[in-house]
């Protein structure tokens, strides 16, 4: 079974890495894995990385998470992955004042913010999934993909896949959860309303066994495992 994967990498980090030794992920090695678990005849011929550049000033450890990001992104790229970038808006806004959260937020009582949103990276993703399968209408089937498969627990992507599952009732959508073993948090309803099966969370000793070796040779300079990773 012909299947490309499609991977939020915000929701990826957040949702999974964040604060684990686990950040150094061979994601094609663990995805091919665990859509074989589901289905032994699955086989990766794409693997789609979507994300947004680290902006430094917001960053933990400044300039040095922007550029642990940018030597794993070419270490993704290395093994085939593509990556897709979109951007972060970084604007002056306001939200209502916290208090405590017995008291409830007023329109009449704001305070100015930084207003941080990650843009296109959502909508790339979604439009990403649809032209593939749309595309591919004209070209011969043994080299169609069969099944989509969405690392993401995010609901923004239940439109792109009730659309897939309603044009194109033939390709088996796949999602797995971006959560932790260990972790209890519920399958989103409406991703699962349009998933042929989920995967509901990845067990520690996966992402133990698929991480990169500490130097991914590359095309140009090695891309080497940042230190605090």
């Amino acid at each position: 079974m012909r299947t490309a994967f499609f991977i939020d990498g915000y929701n990826l980090y957040y949702g999974l890495l964040a604060g684990t030794p686990y950040k150094w992920l061979d994601l094609p090695a663990l995805l091919t894995f665990i859509s074989q678990i589901q289905n032994p005849a699955s086989e990766t011929v794409q693997v789609n990385y979507f994300t947004s550049p680290v902006l430094p000033s917001l960053a933990t450890r400044g300039i040095e998470s922007k550029e642990a990001q940018d030597t794993y992104i070419r270490a993704l790229k290395a093994k085939g992955v593509v990556v897709s970038l979109g951007k972060h808006r970084l604007e002056h806004g306001t939200a209502p004042r916290y208090i405590d959260k017995h008291t409830p937020a007023s329109r009449q009582d704001k305070v100015d913010i930084w207003d941080l949103e990650e843009k296109q990276t959502d909508v790339s993703l979604a439009i990403g999934m649809y032209r593939l399968l749309a595309k591919q209408q004209n070209i011969p089937t043994e080299e169609r993909i069969e099944q989509i498969i969405l690392v993401s627990a995010d609901t923004d992507m239940t439109p792109s896949l009730k659309a897939i599952k309603e044009d194109f009732p033939d390709i088996q959508v796949g999602i797995i959860l971006p959560h932790r073993e260990g972790i209890d948090r519920g399958v989103p309803g409406s991703l699962q309303n349009y998933a042929s099966w989920v995967r509901k969370y990845i067990k520690v000793d996966e992402l133990q066994a698929h991480q990169f070796p500490n130097r991914v040779p590359t095309h140009k300079k090695p891309a080497d495992k940042p230190h605090y990773w």
